[in-house]
């Protein structure tokens, strides 16, 4: 499926991200950040035009990127890059996690290295990748078994470590209509 431009956005992510950044008052103006997952850069847009001095834009796939994202020299172009094994030239101050397919469980113990002491990681759960496959009617998961699912993912992700400072449901529906939901995240205690 196509992303084109979405709003302000190269695609829906960036409207997204808006919300959680708001949602959270996290400010990215002056911050070097990471995206996970970036795909066509929705994330990556929403963080540069909210000020962010550098973004790493890491995603497994190559050439999806929007053009008007890659050529930024304020964008370092990670492609072909799993965010489960990346690592980057400097700790960055903020996070963003989109990465679809892959499970919480499998994605955050990497992310510890990649991180300053003071950083925060606002990531995107979806609940229909996360369920066990039984409980999907059609590739989505109904909204009744969404907060059972997303409470098993908080509680992994509490048990690598992390500190939740807050969750919110995402504005925009992701694929098929799942529901989509935020956390925010803050370093594991060492």
């Amino acid at each position: 499926m196509a992303s084109g431009p979405i709003g302000d956005y190269v695609a829906r992510g960036g409207e997204k991200l808006a919300a959680a950044l708001d949602y959270f008052r996290v400010d990215p103006h002056g911050k070097r950040c990471c995206d996970l997952g970036s795909h066509v850069g929705g994330f990556v847009d929403c963080l540069l035009g909210r000020g962010a001095s550098r973004v790493y834009s890491v995603d497994t796939a190559y050439g999806l990127l929007a053009w008007k994202l890659r050529r930024r020299p304020s964008v370092v172009v990670m492609e072909r890059t799993n965010a489960m094994h990346c690592k980057l030239a400097e700790p960055v101050e903020i996070v963003t996690i989109d990465v679809g397919w892959t499970r919480q469980a499998n994605v955050l113990p990497n992310v510890k290295n990649l991180i300053a002491p003071d950083a925060v990681v606002i990531t995107l759960i979806k609940p229909h990748y996360e369920a066990p496959r039984g409980l999907l009617k059609g590739g989505v998961l109904p909204d009744e078994e969404v907060d059972g699912v997303v409470e098993n993912v908080i509680d992994g992700v509490v048990a690598l470590g992390w500190e939740v400072r807050g969750r919110v449901d995402s504005p925009l529906r992701g694929h098929g209509g799942n529901r989509e939901v935020f956390a925010l995240l803050a370093r594991p205690r060492l």
